[in-house]
């Protein structure tokens, strides 16, 4: 694990449980208003970290798919979380016109997968990760801190960093 002061993590998982295990914490950490935005390869994980931010809100990770076709679930656990996939989206007024604004600034929290489609559309605080392959089953995941909830967030991942 290193964390640098420009607010900014990098981990390495090993498995895609132990990536399971990284979103758990980060879903355990997880509150209204919060958006976590995802970045990455085919591949790179994004679902699975999704996965285990919904078990970190109580939501049974078996129930999270990839929203690539519908653009969106909504997982209600401890916090709703509106689960989107900008993959197919080709700007953030797009975003936007599916709520993206409701979920981004209500009770709720919001992770978008593919969030570099629709950038503009994103809330400037909010925790950005960059995941990419680095093995068969390894994956290096960068966090980034944008602004007071992307930092708490940013925190929760550090406290994980043993787990990982």
């Amino acid at each position: 694990m290193k964390m640098t002061v420009n607010e900014e993590l990098t981990l390495l998982s090993e498995s895609p449980e132990r990536t399971l295990a990284l979103g758990e914490a980060l879903g355990r950490a997880l509150q209204g208003g919060d958006v976590v935005a995802l970045r990455g390869d085919l591949g790179a994980g994004k679902t699975w970290l999704t996965k285990g931010i919904a078990a970190g809100v109580g939501v049974a990770a078996e129930e999270v798919t990839s929203p690539t076709f519908v653009l969106m679930h909504i997982y209600e656990g401890r916090v709703r979380v509106a689960h989107f996939d900008a993959y197919r989206l080709r700007s953030a007024g797009e975003m936007l016109d599916l709520g993206a604004e409701e979920a981004f600034f209500g009770a709720g929290a919001a992770v978008v997968e593919w969030a570099d489609r629709v950038e503009g559309a994103l809330p400037e605080d909010r925790l950005d990760i960059e995941m990419s392959v680095a093995g068969e089953r390894s994956r290096q995941i960068v966090a980034r801190a944008r602004g007071a909830r992307g930092r708490r967030l940013l925190a929760a991942l550090a406290g994980a960093g043993g787990v990982i």
